[in-house]
């Protein structure tokens, strides 16, 4: 499946992000106080309920940052020891940094992880293991793609709401191009095909074989021709007038959702939270969700990890293994959309005919469990988080007419390899 001080420790922090206490400690009426840090929706809020409920010793609180932010401040207090929740979230495209230290981490195969790996897809498992063995984190879930589209906005535009003609316009990415070009030519007013030029190279990316690293940790987005492909394709769409020039997860980008101001957005699994969240009730049947050009594809997912600077570590050990159980992600997976990563409910009835009503009753859990079944996760180099982020901004400078798209990717390219 993302402001801006550093913050150094608690005082700091609550400036910077929702906060609901900081670290571990006893809560009123001698309850453990455990803190979870978290980026965006992980439709943890009933959950936390629940498990309070038959954990009446235990309080629960979580803080939340914007993705950026949340893994800059987890780096910062790993630093220094001090800051951290007791359980903290760590996105796929940082797991590889934060594992290079795996002894800042508890390592979950000493608290019994060994016997619980069989819950995970094999590679999600391997995704947080340290390369001396140490797991520092329990999946939650993996990214999939689709497409969310507003069927109101493309009927408007004289393009089919179907979700199958949908899919049909654009097997490939540059028949989705060629669709937002017939859009622009009958839009509303102010209506644009895409929300912003960001949002579709990720998902570009995340569709290639090898992303920005090879398997030596070598950074070659330099030299991968499918993302330089990909790029040059999103760069002729935003020309084209495609795009919204939003940047996804920023309040610009959560107004054009409230406003209608974009048709579609790439739209991995944890991405109908976000929309539903900013949409509102009024937007519900107006999306809806369809196949991905090309097919197939990851973007995003995310661990669970626990500090080794918490002062209740078994206790957050505990509470992260069943947040990450199968029973809880199927929950999840219901109220927020996230895909699971336990393979096992790839097959449940509950999960492969689930029926999304917000997004018009999209099969969304045949949609995604297909897709995942299908994922071939792309190796994730140590700072593929922070290239992400750089080749978003790189894109805004496009869109912003700061530079053209050569000039912006030659100095995208430059910037990565320092």
């Amino acid at each position: 499946m993302r402001p801006k001080a550093l913050a150094l420790g608690c005082a700091a922090l609550a400036a910077a992000v929702v906060l609901s206490g900081c670290g571990s400690g006893t809560a009123s009426g001698g309850k453990t106080k455990l803190t979870i840090g978290l980026f965006g929706n992980f439709g943890y809020a009933e959950l936390f309920k629940e498990y309070m409920a038959a954990h009446p010793d235990v309080e629960i609180s979580d803080r939340t940052a914007s993705y950026s932010d949340h893994h800059k401040n987890l780096a910062a207090h790993l630093a220094t020891s001090s800051g951290n929740a007791d359980i903290e979230a760590v996105d796929t495209g940082y797991i590889n940094q934060f594992k290079a230290t795996p002894d800042k981490f508890v390592d979950f195969n000493t608290k019994g992880g060994e016997q619980l790996k069989d819950r995970w897809l094999p590679w999600k498992w391997e995704g947080s293991l340290s390369k001396d063995g140490k797991q520092i984190g329990y999946g939650t879930d993996v990214g999939g793609l689709a497409i969310c589209y507003r069927r109101d906005l493309l009927q408007n535009a004289g393009l089919p709401a179907d979700r199958d003609q949908v899919a049909a316009l654009w097997p490939t990415w540059k028949d989705f191009m060629a669709a937002g070009k017939k859009f622009q030519e009958k839009a509303p007013e102010g209506v644009k095909w895409f929300d912003g030029g960001p949002s579709v190279l990720n998902a570009i990316v995340g569709q290639t074989p090898v992303g920005y690293y090879d398997k030596s940790d070598k950074i070659i987005v330099g030299e991968n021709k499918d993302i330089k492909d990909g790029w040059d394709l999103v760069v002729d769409g935003v020309n084209s007038g495609l795009s919204s020039k939003l940047l996804y997860s920023t309040p610009v980008w959560n107004t054009g959702f409230k406003q209608g101001q974009f048709a579609t957005v790439t739209c991995p699994a944890w991405q109908m939270a976000k929309i539903k969240d900013q949409a509102g009730p009024e937007a519900a049947g107006k999306w809806d969700v369809t196949s991905v050009p090309g097919g197939g594809g990851n973007w995003g997912g995310s661990y669970l990890t626990v500090p080794k600077s918490g002062k209740n570590i078994d206790k957050a050990v505990e509470l992260a293994a069943w947040l990450t159980a199968p029973e809880q992600q199927a929950k999840v997976f219901k109220s927020a959309g996230l895909l699971p990563s336990t393979p096992k409910l790839y097959e449940d009835p509950a999960i492969v005919d689930y029926k999304n009503p917000y997004f018009n009753d999209a099969p969304i859990g045949k949609l995604f469990t297909d897709a995942a079944k299908k994922l071939n996760p792309q190796y994730q180099g140590p700072k593929a988080g922070d290239i992400q982020t750089a080749i978003g901004s790189a894109m805004q400078r496009v869109e912003q007419g700061k530079q053209n798209g050569e000039e912006s990717w030659n100095q995208f390219v430059a910037d990565v390899q320092k």
